[in-house]
């Protein structure tokens, strides 16, 4: 079983800035290189690329050090923009409006398929298998403690009808 991963970023720096009440995400979930079926790792490219994604939100200079193809193809310009399905600035309304869910896939949305795109069904599968397990053992989790609660509401009651008989 996999456990997603999530990384969060301060910036105290950013409170004087217009960047105040916003939150960058990132989902890059479909920016690494399978090692096997349980492990994933980031080439140098990639996590130039994910760098340069919050640079260029934060209105600094990427830095081209790697191989900078995706960058170049997904920033032409070099200035930051939402891209579906990677990456959206999100106002802490919006934030408010999901209920504050911090889940990136919530806010970037789903990148458009491109009708060349070539698609790896059993990758695809597993990828959605894995993600099935995840919801799984959070929905045991959530069961057990409401199983819990339930107990300790009714022994609750118990405790309560018993001493208001013996009054």
């Amino acid at each position: 079983m996999t456990l997603p991963c999530t990384l969060w970023f301060f910036d105290r720096g950013k409170v004087k800035t217009s960047r105040r009440d916003q939150v960058l995400f990132i989902d890059a979930r479909h920016i690494y290189s399978q090692v096997d079926r349980a492990h994933r790792e980031f080439s140098e490219a990639q996590i130039e690329f994910i760098s340069n994604i919050v640079r260029l939100y934060r209105g600094e200079k990427a830095e081209l050090t790697a191989d900078s193809e995706m960058l170049i193809e997904t920033f032409p310009e070099k200035v930051y923009q939402d891209v579906a399905g990677l990456c959206k600035i999100a106002t802490l309304a919006e934030i408010e409006a999901q209920g504050w869910s911090l889940n990136p896939g919530r806010y970037v949305g789903v990148a458009e398929r491109q009708e060349a795109e070539d698609f790896d069904f059993a990758a695809r599968l597993e990828e959605l298998n894995e993600e099935l397990e995840i919801l799984n053992v959070e929905a045991r989790g959530l069961e057990e403690t409401i199983a819990e609660n339930v107990m300790i509401l009714l022994e609750d009651i118990v405790t309560i009808s018993g001493t208001c008989s013996q009054n």
